[in-house]
């Protein structure tokens, strides 16, 4: 592959989740291209078993798309060098009500590599124990359990979009359901 080169990153709007910048990028024939950039600390997300094989996901508005999803749990970390578990294991507890001291990774993903650096590490929460949920004041969120077949069946049907919601029911799935 031929070199690409940033020559130059300019910070166009700070904010709470993301950092939005303008790169410039020299390409291989040598012109300059402008590209934007989002820059995001990073995610964690855990996908809920029950003891009877069902998962756990949460139903919520999301602002973005104007309209409720059902995802896992799932949270930013609360700073770069916040260790992916520990996330996962905080979001689990607060969104769903439930606590796992078994969690098990399960994949890796990038969001949207085309603009944004995004990256979330999924983790399997086995032996669920049951806590309390903790929102956030602007969070409103229903937990629903649905078989992992049901899942997968939500997802050719266009129920379910989330990507990492998507990953993780699919990786789930291949490693653990499939004879």
């Amino acid at each position: 592959m031929e070199k690409f080169e940033r020559i130059k990153r300019e910070l166009v709007y700070k904010g709470a989740i993301i950092d939005m910048y303008k790169d410039y990028v020299q390409i291989p024939n040598g012109n300059v291209a402008e590209w934007d950039f989002i820059k995001h600390k990073g995610a964690a997300a855990a996908l809920p078993v029950t003891e009877d094989g069902k998962i756990l996901l949460v139903k919520q508005y999301r602002n973005a798309l104007d309209r409720e999803t059902i995802e896992i749990p799932a949270g930013g970390l609360d700073n770069e060098h916040e260790p992916m578990i520990e996330c996962a294991s905080r979001e689990l507890e607060e969104e769903t009500g439930y606590k796992s001291d078994d969690l098990e990774f399960l994949i890796s993903i990038k969001t949207t590599v085309a603009f944004c650096n995004e990256r979330i590490d999924v983790f399997v929460a086995k032996n669920l124990k049951k806590s309390q949920q903790n929102l956030d004041e602007d969070e409103y969120v229903d937990v629903v359990e649905y078989e992992p077949e049901t899942l997968v069946q939500m997802i050719y049907d266009g129920v379910i979009q989330d990507s990492k919601t998507v990953s993780a029911i699919l990786a789930y799935y291949n490693k653990y359901c499939k004879e």
